[in-house]
């Protein structure tokens, strides 16, 4: 039988790996936009953003990238905001 604490390392391992995507993601396009060539598309980077928002959160700071885009001025900061409570919704009930 697995241990709980078991299931908890590797979701927190995947929401890492999310995180880091999305922060890569970022940098990626950063990068392709200063070059005038092929681009992540905005939905992309905004679907990376709901499932690894921390990463995309520092990506657009990192990168000073999408930081003037509407969409994602509120979007990301609201997704953190969901994953945030989400978060402590499963520590306070569940753990």
């Amino acid at each position: 039988m697995v241990e709980i604490s078991s299931y908890i390392i590797f979701l927190a391992a995947i929401y890492l790996i999310l995180n880091i995507i999305a922060f890569c993601a970022y940098g990626f396009d950063k990068a392709k936009a200063s070059m005038n060539r092929w681009r992540v598309t905005e939905k992309t980077l905004l679907i990376l953003a709901f499932f690894g928002p921390f990463g995309a959160y520092a990506g657009m700071m990192a990168f000073r990238h999408k930081t003037q885009k509407k969409p994602f001025t509120w979007a990301v900061p609201l997704f953190m905001l969901i994953h945030i409570i989400l978060g402590v919704a499963l520590v306070y009930f569940v753990l």
